[in-house]
């Protein structure tokens, strides 16, 4: 399936295992990682950085099906979710580099035409978390507060 706005086909990444059962290798119990995914999520950890450290620094392979449940799921019974979507965030922060770059290069249109591009994304994605209510309804996209995200 081609790409939503380039009709570029997606570049192939690593595969999920195969088996849906747990390895018998992992020394970790469902408590220990949950225990671990809390911990590194006081330390600011985003939840995609929480998978890859698993994945890389202690061996778990698959965090569903260890412990039964996704990551952000744990963090938020764990009430230590972040307000805004991880994905959200980074397009928020992608457009507000961009319009920083259209402050010194007035004349791009073709950063332009990408700021309007991801706002659209931003928008379409807003819409999605507010109707799954992970957003609360009166949430606005304001592109003069985006700064903030840039951190």
């Amino acid at each position: 399936m081609a790409r939503m706005h380039s009709r570029d086909k997606g570049a192939s990444g690593s595969k999920k295992p195969l088996k849906k059962s747990v390895p018998t290798w992992i020394r970790y119990k469902p408590k220990e990682i949950e225990l671990l995914i809390g911990k590194m999520a006081k330390e600011g950890k985003s939840p995609s950085q929480i998978g890859l450290i698993l994945r890389d620094t202690y061996g778990i392979p698959d965090i569903k099906t260890s412990t039964g449940k996704k990551i952000t799921k744990i963090l938020a019974e764990k009430n230590q979710l972040q307000d805004v979507p991880e994905d959200l965030r980074a397009l928020i922060k992608k457009a507000a580099m961009i319009r920083k770059h259209m402050e010194e290069n007035k004349l791009d249109r073709t950063a332009l035409i990408g700021l309007q591009l991801t706002e659209s994304k931003i928008k379409r994605i807003v819409k999605y978390y507010k109707k799954s209510g992970r957003l609360p309804i009166e949430w606005k996209y304001d592109p003069s507060k985006s700064s903030i995200y840039l951190e």
